[in-house]
């Protein structure tokens, strides 16, 4: 899937992504992230859904570079 990050707090490490695809927010977790370590607000990213402990949120997170 495809998102925009609408939110990330680098201190706390999690924020919330939004699905082109769906509109809707995904959580997303530090841990999630492959080849960074933090995300912007409005950076475009890849990710899958997994399952965390309080439902669906973002996994395998990797930005989207612009050519």
């Amino acid at each position: 899937m495809e998102g925009i990050v609408k939110f990330f707090n680098v201190e706390k490490g999690f924020g919330f992504i939004k699905s082109n695809e769906d509109e809707k927010e995904y959580f997303v977790h530090i841990s999630g992230l492959e080849g960074c370590d933090k995300l912007n607000d409005e950076d475009k990213v890849t990710f899958e859904i997994g399952e965390g402990k309080r439902g669906p949120m973002a996994v395998s997170v990797k930005l989207v570079t612009e050519e």
